[in-house]
């Protein structure tokens, strides 16, 4: 399973994008799609139309994963494990969300996720 961040359910719309573009690849080779409900959120925040919406939520074949209590106790150990840094947090739910489910992360933001690798977290295939 590949979960999405929330710069790829922005890119994933558009179509010809990179995004899309790369989300084919991974479901042509079999791979399920899904985003974390913290991922979800900051799309929907916007801005995003309906449309946008309901477009990208057929891609997402595995859904809108919960943030549930195993992956608040991952975050937390992550959050806490990485020096506590604030500016971590959201990225440490996203991070603990794709642990949890045992899948990997696709983003644009690897400076962000970099910090968590060494605790588990392991990143989406890039194309070649």
């Amino acid at each position: 399973m590949i979960i999405l961040d929330a710069n790829y359910l922005i890119g994933a719309p558009k179509p010809g994008s990179p995004e899309l573009a790369e989300i084919t690849r991974w479901r042509q080779a079999g791979e399920t799609i899904a985003t974390s409900a913290i991922a979800w959120t900051e799309f929907l925040s916007g801005p995003v139309t309906e449309e946008n919406a309901a477009d990208l939520r057929v891609l997402l074949d595995g859904g809108v994963l919960e943030f549930d209590e195993a992956c608040a106790v991952t975050a937390a150990r992550l959050f806490n494990a990485t020096g506590r840094k604030r500016h971590l947090r959201v990225d440490g739910m996203i991070a603990a969300t794709t642990m949890e489910n045992h899948a990997r992360l696709a983003t644009h933001n690897l400076e962000h996720f970099q910090p968590f690798l060494a605790h588990g977290l392991k990143l989406a295939p890039r194309p070649a």
